[in-house]
């Protein structure tokens, strides 16, 4: 071949040489696509490949802010790949890997790409290792939040929504790609390093103390999380035997201990409501008020500022099944997420406040920012998180619950839950869904509550 390509034009030669660097399997792979073209965060995600597993091994010092890491990604190629791209903000890459073999890296803002030795076949599982070190940075949202990686009093926290998780790791961040993790993580003496999932094990690492993590049930990026710092544990179980464990750090001292206390009562509580829990194991992650300005529903440990705890527990326990669980196929069907979490306040508040869901529904009705624009269409990124998506999502679960009546209503919220448990769904899916268990047209609702630009002139 190489005797050819010489007689030829450098063109056709070029052409021809680019396709022996399959190593004669004849796989002639394109590069995966740099984005998912998602609605409102186009940068976000890549194509061509799925990611199965995260293990991530870390050692961080806050006394130098310095992370050294290594991210093993187990991935399925759902193209014929010769290159693909993660996404990584900041932070240096010392190498990279693709089963075993070297593979070339370029940066480009936030995108990692790489190109593997030999092209990758559609279908075939591969293992990506890459190795990386620096200050891990807080990312600014549009919104001017803050998340990614935040300095804390006594460590750091991490946190992701939208897109934070690549201030820590390289992956696939986007919630239509979610995979198991493995998180180890190796801090100074006398910290602890808190994260999603259940602790397989701690001991010392050369003066220092090593934190195992597992989360077994698949997991967006956006709501993997680790907190390092002086934090008090403690363990618990529900009535049905599901591990309990919460974190808070020393800083916050015995506030919201009661309530924090109930965490297992919540839980059962939700089950009740929404059908069994989806994970081996439930907690919360309390941080003082300064560390983090809003709460986070990352998985199986919330975080939430010891502030915001009387107005959040439930709502973020909530989103363990909608938004951790069933997570939205991309950030335009977030009102999923927040609807959901919102009507549970308000469901919780008729259990145990003597509020009726109705009055709620009123309050909501009346607040004109939920009118801003209809919760399944924000209409940018910095407004994803604005308020028509949560009290206006929540009127439109309200307005089905007055449609289909209370005893199809929650069999609907235990079913979609079932449905798509540790899956993606869209606002489509979801309507569908309704209409489908209800047996009822329900475009009239959707018109008005969901997709509707204008107020109804009567609630």
């Amino acid at each position: 071949m190489r005797t050819l390509v010489r007689t030829l034009t450098p063109a056709v030669a070029l052409l021809l040489l680019a396709g022996c660097t399959d190593g004669g399997s004849g796989v002639h792979g394109k590069p995966g696509a740099a984005g998912v073209r998602d609605p409102l965060f186009r940068g976000l995600g890549n194509g061509g490949y799925d990611v199965q597993h995260y293990a991530l091994t870390l050692d961080y010092d806050p006394d130098t802010s310095h992370l050294r890491g290594t991210a093993e990604i187990t991935a399925r190629a759902t193209q014929d790949l010769s290159a693909f791209n993660l996404d990584l903000h900041g932070l240096n890459v010392e190498s990279a890997t693709v089963d075993g073999e070297k593979a070339a890296a370029n940066r480009a803002g936030d995108e990692l790409t790489l190109r593997p030795h030999r092209d990758i076949d559609k279908g075939k599982t591969f293992r990506t290792v890459v190795r990386y070190s620096g200050e891990p940075k807080t990312v600014i949202d549009k919104d001017n939040s803050e998340e990614g990686w935040l300095q804390t009093g006594s460590g750091a926290l991490a946190v992701g929504e939208p897109s934070g998780s690549m201030a820590w790791f390289p992956g696939n961040n986007h919630p239509s790609d979610k995979a198991t993790y493995d998180i180890t993580v190796t801090v100074p003496k006398g910290l602890q390093a808190i994260s999603n999932g259940e602790l397989m094990s701690t001991g010392p690492a050369g003066g220092r103390t090593r934190f195992v993590w597992k989360s077994r049930q698949p997991m967006a990026s956006y709501v993997a999380t680790l907190a390092i710092g002086d934090y008090e544990t403690t363990p618990s179980r529900t009535s049905r035997g599901l591990p309990v464990l919460t974190a808070v750090d020393a800083a916050v001292g015995k506030q919201g201990a009661e309530l924090i206390a109930q965490i297992p009562e919540i839980v059962e509580w939700g089950e009740t409501n929404f059908g069994p829990y989806p994970f081996s194991s439930a907690g919360v992650i309390v941080v003082p008020k300064d560390d983090i300005g809003y709460a986070l529903e990352t998985q199986t440990k919330p975080v939430i500022p010891v502030d915001q705890l009387p107005e959040t527990l439930v709502h973020e326990i909530a989103h363990q099944w909608f938004g951790n669980s069933v997570t939205p196929k991309s950030w335009k069907d977030m009102w999923l997420n927040e609807s959901f979490a919102t009507y549970a306040e308000w469901i919780w508040d008729e259990d145990f406040n003597d509020q009726p869901a109705q009055e709620s529904f009123d309050e909501a009705f009346a607040d004109g920012k939920n009118w801003a624009f209809p919760p399944a269409d924000p209409p940018s990124a910095e407004k994803v998180s604005d308020e028509p998506v949560y009290g206006r999502g929540a009127m439109v679960l309200h307005k089905v619950r007055q449609a289909v009546g209370d005893y199809a209503f929650f069999g609907i919220v235990e079913g979609w839950a079932a449905e798509r448990r540790h899956g993606n769904a869209s606002t489509a899916d979801f309507t569908s869904y309704v209409e489908k268990k209800s047996g009822k047209d329900l475009t009239e609702l959707w018109d008005t509550w969901l997709y509707g630009k204008d107020k109804p002139a009567n609630p």
